[in-house]
């Protein structure tokens, strides 16, 4: 998949850019994160201290989250694989919309051979998350890319700690385990949603940018319809409407968290499906592995993204219509809508959906409606 140019940004000055750079590699996080500090003194006395959900906010299950107002503050972080100079450039993009950007230091180190591929160690990238939840003056948390190594932290999250500081998390492909984990044991919807180097930076077309920041910002709320973009074709494999909550993420990670306590919950669930760099035989193995642990008996529909660099030769666009027989062999007979080539996951545009948000999959609309707030 081709991307666009980047467009031109402006610029973290020199000296600040190598006082962070030095301090995430030195695991500093107090020079690293001195980015929103300032703002507490300012912060509006009516969203409360960030130590919890505002008080309109029943507690409860997969309740929403506190919206990402404008000049709000965003944690990048990087749980997965490292992105070698890519959070400097996520901070210039979210300040050039208005909003402050906090660096975490994983964000700027890549562990040793052979872990080189993940974005600092296990506890540094973990310690970033948790300073990034627990900080009151932190409004979401902005995942850089995918990759490898979310999975890693999944057993070590302190629910309890994001329970009590719900906020927008945002993020896709490999971040799908910490999705996972959330849902189980936290209790608040999550974003399953453009990333800020692998997505944002990379340009992928519109509505990804403008999509996600309405959805977190609060203007897409309950009674909204998520529908998908001119241009972009849903397929009715099974025609129908559905009620139930949004699960699902990444094919693969989904896979790989079965039998764990972060295996996804599908009971009366609208579930979601995307990869990426999955040939056709993997695919049907995975989806035949989430049939036989039980994951379709009771779903109440399917909603299945992008899945690209399938190693076709006609291309991600047509190849996506070899998956169709595989889709069909699994969900017919079911009774349940199944609508797929949604525009969400690693093709592009790549459109945002709330996790553990209660939602209707309407095939003759070929799209989602909200039935309840997601930022507030």
């Amino acid at each position: 998949m081709a991307t666009r140019p980047r467009a031109p940004l402006p610029q973290i000055d020199s000296a600040r850019r190598g006082l962070l750079k030095a301090a995430g590699a030195l695991g500093l996080s107090g020079l690293a994160l001195a980015g929103c500090a300032s703002r507490v003194a300012g912060r509006d006395p009516a969203a409360g201290d960030g130590g919890g959900p505002p008080a309109s906010l029943a507690p409860g299950r997969d309740i929403a989250v506190p919206a990402l107002r404008a000049g709000g503050c965003v944690a990048i972080v990087a749980p997965a694989s490292a992105a070698d100079g890519a959070a400097f450039e996520a901070a210039d993009w979210l300040r050039a919309r208005g909003y402050d950007a906090r660096i975490m230091p994983a964000a700027l180190t890549r562990s040793d051979a052979p872990f080189d591929y993940l974005a600092g160690d296990d506890a540094a990238r973990l310690a970033d998350l948790h300073a990034a939840f627990a900080d009151p003056t932190v409004d979401a948390v902005w995942c850089l890319q995918g990759g490898f190594g979310s999975w890693r932290l999944a057993d070590r999250l302190d629910f309890a700690l994001l329970r009590q500081h719900p906020k927008p998390f945002i993020g896709y492909s490999d971040i799908t385990a910490l999705h996972l984990a959330m849902q189980r044991h936290a209790g608040f919807v999550t974003f399953h949603g453009p990333m800020l180097e692998q997505d944002l930076l990379a340009g992928k077309q519109e509505p990804t940018a403008s999509h996600v920041l309405a959805m977190v910002g609060g203007q897409i709320g309950a009674g909204a319809w998520i529908d998908a973009p001119p241009g972009s074709n849903p397929v009715v494999l099974a025609p129908g409407s559905a009620s139930g909550r949004l699960v699902g993420g990444n094919l693969a990670l989904i896979a790989a968290m079965i039998g764990s306590r972060h295996d996804i919950a599908t009971r009366d669930a609208i579930l979601f499906i995307e990869d990426v760099n999955e040939a056709l035989p993997r695919i049907d193995r995975l989806l035949s592995q989430l049939r036989a642990a039980g994951k379709f008996d009771h779903l109440k529909g399917v909603l299945v993204g992008n899945f690209t660099r399938l190693g076709l030769p006609m291309g991600d666009e047509l190849g996506q219509s070899q998956l169709f027989p595989l889709l069909r062999e699994q969900f017919d007979g079911r009774d349940i809508p199944v609508l797929a080539a949604w525009p969400s996951g690693h093709g592009d545009p790549n459109l945002t959906l709330p996790l553990g948000a209660r939602v209707t999959l309407d095939t003759q609309r070929r799209g989602l409606r909200l039935e309840q707030a997601v930022a507030v």
